[in-house]
């Protein structure tokens, strides 16, 4: 009997660790792209036309990038589990404060950095891309899924297709009334802008996005991060071949003189504070007449760094700054109700004074 016993414990130790990997959730080698809901899943058929099993309700989600995260933040911050890239400290008071304890896991476009065993390690519900799709969508999403063991799903959203975006979370994620009150500020902003762009018809101010610590990478005209400028404005940038990066084009203070805007923007960390002093600089009428501007930036860039949700932010901006006599809103006003609704966060005026010190009234004019 003693060595009954025994033999059952050895047999009752081999059969829970060979299963181990499985108690602990370890991911499984292959999702299929489609099955047959059982009574706690659901089929969802993503913008890439693609019938994934998803679960009954969702809790957990890990966003594919950082375009994603900013529509989770918005929509359901409860439920991000993990972030594609960490919070630096100004950014960090417009989220909540339990994000800075969030895993890091990368993102699987722009710096292809995504770890896909820490995902799987995490154990989300699903993972959501949102953005523009790629031509390789529905493969590339089949990818993720396959890498980890988890759900993954794409949802489409465009520039003008944001608020249906919206829509489709808020349905998805149980957030309907949230998911609509962001598609309304949406549809408001974008009627607001092309208001604004029909008024001023075919005298559209010329601006130039300038970037980088000299100020010599341009954003050209026709790419995805100059949607919004190439719409509201006259973007002089025009080159051969337009980067598809954040970073934009290089280019030389020989050729700026040349495409001499009416108005400049500088990106945040450019040399907007120290351009006056450049003697060369100083030669463009921007410059001699305080039209120039730096971008506002918190938590993110308002005109497109990522190319996101943030962009609405940056159409009321250029409306205000561009054409003042046809912006017939209040930037504060509808910049503290983005903050409310997009961060969760009382946007104070003179945390908004703050925001727009450099955005608002203009550089000083060289003379």
């Amino acid at each position: 009997m003693k060595y009954y016993s025994v033999w059952v414990r050895i047999v009752l130790f081999l059969f829970v660790s060979i299963n181990l990997p499985n108690v602990y959730g370890a991911p499984k080698k292959e999702i299929p792209p489609s099955a047959t809901p059982g009574p706690e899943s659901r089929l969802f058929t993503d913008s890439a036309g693609r019938p994934v099993k998803l679960p009954g309700k969702i809790t957990r989600i890990v966003p594919s990038g950082s375009l994603a995260q900013m529509f989770l933040l918005a929509i359901a911050p409860d439920m991000i589990c993990a972030v594609s890239s960490a919070y630096g400290p100004d950014e960090a008071e417009f989220v909540p404060p339990y994000f800075a304890d969030l895993p890091v896991v990368g993102q699987f476009y722009g710096a292809a950095n995504l770890n896909p065993e820490e995902i799987a390690r995490i154990g989300p519900d699903v993972v959501i891309d949102i953005g523009e799709p790629k031509d390789t969508i529905a493969r590339d999403m089949d990818a993720i899924a396959a890498s980890i063991g988890i759900p993954t799903i794409h949802i489409t959203a465009t520039l003008r297709t944001t608020p249906q975006a919206f829509r489709t979370l808020g349905k998805l994620l149980e957030r309907e009334a949230q998911g609509e009150a962001l598609a309304r500020f949406c549809e408001k902003t974008l009627s607001a802008a092309e208001g604004i762009v029909n008024q001023a018809g075919n005298k559209k101010k010329s601006v130039l996005y300038c970037l980088g610590k000299a100020g010599l990478n341009v954003l050209a005209k026709g790419t995805f991060h100059t949607e919004v400028l190439d719409w509201m404005a006259d973007n002089r940038a025009v080159v051969d071949n337009p980067a598809s990066r954040g970073s934009g084009n290089e280019t030389n203070l020989e050729q700026i003189l040349l495409w001499d805007p009416e108005v400049i923007l500088f990106g945040a960390g450019s040399i907007y504070a120290s351009v006056t002093q450049d003697p060369t600089w100083q030669q463009l009428g921007a410059i001699q007449q305080g039209a120039y501007y730096e971008v506002p930036q918190g938590p993110y860039n308002w005109m497109g760094g990522p190319p996101s949700i943030n962009r609405y932010l940056g159409m009321l901006w250029l409306g205000t700054i561009l054409y003042p006599e046809y912006a017939t809103y209040d930037l504060y006003t509808e910049t503290a109700e983005y903050y409310r609704l997009f961060y969760s966060h009382d946007l104070s005026r003179e945390r908004f004074n703050r925001l727009t010190r450099h955005s608002l009234s203009g550089g000083p004019a060289s003379r």
